[in-house]
């Protein structure tokens, strides 16, 4: 029986609750750096705290992509975990700012490592059932204008919680500066505002989406029977059976895994590092003045160092809000491309993109103080702050490829009845990348860059060119059928009479 298509409304609303999950993913990557430092974090020991969040993903997908393929409820299989995860996220986004407040009994520091963990941990329960959501609801030849749509949703939440700090600093007039030991007011803020958004939105995708019912759904998958009922079975019998699927997974899942390596390594080095390497190349700050020892030997931070840290805290809202929306209108064109060229292609030139635009960051240094005009707010920063616009449009192209193509690709080499488990084991290679980049970032800037954190921009460059070169070797499904489908159409046409 074959699937039925989908509106375009109703793919936009299976997908909506993405905007809001991505409006708390933005705050967290855009912000959670700033917050650390402010709490009392040196360069050197911010890619080890990050590293809570690609651990939360590692533990919590997988468990929640099987335990999703086997949950029927009255809302559906997806939707209840997609619900609990945002709960979740909203309440530790809520808490997260009033790490300050808990001192009497628990470090700012440990408090917000402990909000920092739920949160990344309800981000990813809520996630990944998102991710196959969308692969139950839509049929196969609406497969890439689903992925688009998603990913255009992502980034259009992802440019919302980019520049919620600046507006709230430029237009509300809250402070964007902090004393060590506490968290900006503009950031607080954000996340009370961030938190509302995604809650809302989650709610809409619940709300407006009806899931298949568990006939209807093996029918459109053409799956003959219903799922045996899950066996009471050991810890260490899951683990086993979760290590043969792993050892079993498709082929070009494997190879896809490579391409993750080198595509999310960068990602990583950018959330943790990008506001310290444009801090020091555009606003010309020295890496000092992000050790907390130093500045505890000084007493305090000298009111032009701190106002251009929170200017720069500020304006990276931005860079990251252009990011996404070259992200966002790659996402309108990118389906299409992946239709005309192949999606190997298309993901391939997207990775280039970024790195070129990594590379290229430490050319942006001129520290010559311009007005620049916003529509919402004019506000004054350095030339090569401006600049910076440029490496991130193509940032933002790899963006857009990294977080649909490999999905698309993906989908259709998995079976119907695992596609939930093997997306949560596919998180493997999101996570993996990252916590291996946590472990060994630290020494690589304190002991290669000299604490110089532009260096790490120019190590993401490196690592993207090497995803775009892996991306040739991956088997996609799609295109060998149609190759097939042009041998066996060129062999009748010599074989039929003339």
């Amino acid at each position: 029986m074959k699937q039925p298509k989908l509106s375009f409304w109703q793919i936009w609303n299976v997908s909506f609750g993405f905007f809001g999950v991505q409006i708390g993913f933005a705050l967290q990557n855009a912000n959670m750096s700033r917050v650390f430092s402010d709490l009392g974090a040196n360069l050197y020991s911010l890619s080890f705290m990050w590293l809570l969040a690609p651990l939360m993903g590692v533990i919590i997908q997988p468990l929640v992509g099987a335990s999703s393929d086997r949950t029927w409820t009255r809302l559906g299989r997806r939707s209840p975990f997609i619900l609990a995860g945002a709960l979740t996220a909203t309440i530790a986004m809520i808490l997260m700012p009033q790490a300050p407040l808990f001192v009497s009994f628990i470090m700012p520091m440990v408090f917000g490592l402990i909000m920092l963990a739920i949160m990344d941990a309800a981000f990813n329960v809520a996630f990944q059932p998102f991710r196959a959501l969308v692969s139950d609801m839509v049929p196969g030849e609406q497969r890439n204008q689903g992925y688009s749509i998603q990913s255009l949703l992502i980034n259009m939440g992802a440019i919302i919680g980019s520049i919620l700090p600046f507006v709230l600093t430029n237009v509300l007039l809250l402070s964007n500066e902090a004393e060590l030991g506490e968290v900006a007011e503009t950031v607080a803020w954000s996340f009370y505002l961030g938190a509302f958004i995604m809650l809302a939105s989650v709610l809409w995708t619940v709300v407006k989406t009806k899931e298949y019912a568990p006939a209807e759904y093996r029918k459109y998958k053409g799956l003959a029977e219903a799922p045996a009922e899950a066996d009471h079975k050991s810890v260490s019998e899951k683990i086993q059976g979760m290590w043969q699927l792993m050892v079993t997974m498709p082929k070009t899942m494997k190879q896809l895994s490579f391409v993750q390596f080198f595509s999310w390594f960068p990602m990583f080095l950018m959330w943790v590092y990008i506001l310290a390497a444009i801090t020091q190349t555009s606003w010309g700050i020295d890496p000092k003045w992000f050790n907390a020892d130093y500045i505890k030997s000084v007493d305090s931070v000298p009111a032009d160092i701190s106002a251009a840290k929170g200017s720069a805290g500020d304006w990276l809202g931005i860079l990251y809000a252009m990011m996404y929306i070259a992200a966002a209108l790659f996402s309108t064109v990118m389906g299409k491309m992946a239709n005309t060229f192949g999606r190997k292609f298309t993901y391939a030139i997207g990775l280039l993109a970024g790195a070129v635009g990594f590379l290229s960051m430490g050319l942006f240094t001129h520290s010559q103080a311009v007005e620049v005009n916003l529509l919402i707010a004019q506000v004054e920063v350095p030339a090569g702050a401006i600049g910076l616009i440029i490496p991130m449009i193509g940032v933002g192209i790899a963006w857009a490829a990294i977080i649909a193509m490999p999905y698309s690709i993906l989908a259709g080499a998995l079976p119907a009845d695992k596609t939930g488990v093997y997306m949560g084991i596919f998180n493997f290679t999101v996570a993996g990348p990252q916590i291996v980049c946590g472990i060994i970032a630290g020494p690589i800037l304190l002991y290669l860059f000299d604490n110089h954190a532009i260096g790490m921009m120019w190590l993401a460059g490196a690592s993207l060119v090497l995803g775009a070169i892996s991306v040739c070797f991956v088997n996609d499904s799609k295109e060998v059928d149609d190759l097939k489908d042009e041998v066996a159409e060129t062999k009748a046409a010599e074989n039929s009479p003339a």
